[in-house]
């Protein structure tokens, strides 16, 4: 089994990445290989809604000039998926919106390609805007007829603050666990 995670933080390696790397601390104790992918590395604009997916039914954007086919590949490729960004400006960052908005379309376009995948959402935050993150996050879930294994926030600013935030880290490990307990149950 795989789990394959979307750190949609423009800052590599920051707080959403390492409430990932604490999700993946859990899944890799049972044996389930992970992959992070940073959208700090990759471009992924957001979707031009030409349509074209729906008429070719590739599994693929027509768009083909940055890295939104390499994700959705990912996330073909994986039992399980998690999205994980930063609050900004009360929401997900802009480049994780362009990675639901792009996979979610080519997605639903090719009879919700990711049906049956498991997911989960994580957050970073420093004050507000972390429900409706997660919320952003698990609709993209929702909307492709995945299920929810479950979701979790941290509170910091700061490189490496949320790891201060002992309770924040032990939903990450919780999240980890029944992520952990819910790919074993539907592929082991």
């Amino acid at each position: 089994m795989k789990v394959v995670a979307f750190n949609g933080s423009p800052r590599r390696d920051g707080n959403t990445a390492l409430l990932i790397r604490r999700v993946f601390g859990e899944l890799e104790k049972r044996g389930i290989e992970t992959e992070l992918v940073q959208l700090a590395d990759r471009v992924i604009r957001g979707c031009i809604a030409c349509e074209r997916c729906g008429e070719t039914r590739d599994r693929r954007c027509a768009v083909t000039d940055d890295g939104a086919n390499e994700c959705i590949a990912k996330m073909l490729g994986a039992e399980g998926i998690i999205l994980g960004s930063p609050v900004y400006f009360q929401d997900v960052t802009s480049e994780m919106k362009a990675l639901i908005d792009r996979c979610g379309y080519v997605s639903r376009s090719n009879g919700r390609m990711f049906t049956r995948k498991v997911g989960a959402s994580l957050v970073a935050v420093r004050r507000s805007g972390a429900i409706h993150s997660l919320d952003t996050m698990d609709h993209f879930f929702l909307s492709g007829e995945m299920i929810i294994a479950g979701r979790a926030l941290a509170v910091g600013r700061a490189r490496g603050e949320v790891e201060k935030d002992a309770e924040g880290m032990q939903l990450a490990t919780l999240l980890g666990q029944r992520m952990a307990w819910v790919l074993e149950k539907l592929h082991g």
